[in-house]
């Protein structure tokens, strides 16, 4: 893996000197800057390490991570010489690869810069605004990490009284691996867990709830589905179409889930409590699906660990379903912070864990990860709107 590349020339980030600070040279632009400095130096004061990453990232690895669909959401420009190019649309992907090609551990960075996401289903959003960001890379006790990331965004957030909401992907994964199906239909579900309509659309089909589509019965019903069939002018090879046909003809031959199966799934994905009732009623729900028994106890752990922080788990809302919109690296604990008041908002801050990513990344190693990010114009706008 490459190192650390000049700010605008590669993947990787290095870490930020003291005089190169952000300027901005216009006032609204300067303003939100500013916000963005007095944040990344909380995190700073929190122990993290400030680093710069580069704009232009390797289209590559995004589209190694995240397929085709990252297209939706980012801007590609081609490079000459390094070929397709992504402005950043965010910054955890290449933290984390400047930090598993040569950071020490534990660690904690902070940053701060612009970041670029197309906004096709918000138009009336920005594309391009700043993100301020705290990770934190530390093997040691991944839930009292979940706890200290979400505390000091608490804490940093508590003068704007925003509304927290938290949840754990692990516990649905856990869920679906836990089904009585074909491996196949469980790598189905697992890779539409962050999708939710495609998600209840399998989920449906798999449990006999929704008919096969007519040219799908046509198609498996043909001897030969390829005879007579037009000439090949895609990328796929007739031997490709045939496998794709053959899996389709063994998972029609698969028994559908079971109805307690969907039923316990949807009894996963309805928790939406507080911490300490949501752990009583997921415990309640291992009973009957012990797959999710050791993601759930992981949820106690990082619950008495926010307790202990001062955090009031009492009052702090789960949502089993939450952050399956986001991208897709996060892997287990999710929050995220609003505007309650202001629902046309954006979210202020949003973070979780990403443990799969740093192996995806680490060419063979791998560290639990988690942390989060923060909006400072969206928090600049809720703070102008309240006092308006």
């Amino acid at each position: 893996m490459e190192g650390p590349a000049e700010p605008g020339r590669g993947a990787a980030c290095r870490p930020r000197g003291p005089r190169a600070r952000d300027a901005g040279t216009v006032t609204g632009i300067a303003t939100i800057r500013a916000e963005a400095a007095r944040l990344r130096a909380r995190f700073e004061a929190a122990g993290a390490q400030p680093v710069d990453c580069a704009i232009l990232q390797p289209a590559e690895t995004l589209l190694d991570l995240y397929g085709e669909d990252i297209r939706a959401r980012a801007y590609v420009t081609q490079d000459p010489s390094r070929g397709e190019q992504m402005l950043r649309p965010d910054f955890t992907v290449p933290v984390v690869q400047m930090h598993m090609a040569e950071g020490a551990e534990p660690a904690r960075y902070t940053y701060a810069g612009e970041v670029f996401r197309r906004q096709e289903d918000h138009p009336e959003r920005a594309s391009e605004y700043l993100q301020v960001g705290f990770e934190v890379f530390d093997r040691a006790d991944p839930q009292a990490a979940d706890a200290e990331v979400f505390a000091l965004f608490e804490q940093v957030l508590k003068p704007h009284g925003l509304r927290a909401a938290t949840g754990d992907i692990g516990i649905l994964t856990a869920a679906v691996q836990g089904l009585k199906t074909s491996e196949r239909r469980r790598a189905a579900l697992m890779r539409h867990i962050w999708r939710p309509r495609r998600f209840r659309q399998l989920v449906d089909r798999f449990a006999g709830r929704s008919p096969v589509p007519a040219t799908r019965a046509a198609l498996l019903e043909a001897a030969d589905p390829l005879a007579g069939a037009a000439p090949m002018i895609g990328r796929r090879s007739a031997e490709e179409i045939g496998e794709r046909i053959a899996a389709l003809r063994e998972d029609a031959a698969e028994p559908p889930l079971a109805e307690g199966q969907v039923a316990l799934i949807d009894a996963v994905l309805a928790v939406r409590e507080t911490c300490a009732f949501a752990l009583d009623h997921l415990r309640d729900i291992a009973v009957d699906l012990p797959a999710i028994h050791d993601a759930v106890e992981r949820f106690a752990l990082r619950c008495e660990a926010l307790y202990q922080r001062g955090v009031d788990i009492h009052a702090l809302d789960f949502e089993a379903s939450y952050g399956r919109t986001s991208m897709e690296y996060y892997d287990g604990f999710v929050f995220g912070f609003y505007a309650a008041t202001q629902p046309d908002l954006p979210p202020v801050a949003t973070g979780g864990r990403y443990d799969a990513l740093t192996r995806q990344l680490g060419q063979g190693a791998s560290i639990p990860a988690v942390g989060g990010v923060i909006r400072p114009d969206i928090l600049l706008r809720l703070t102008e709107r309240t006092a308006a």
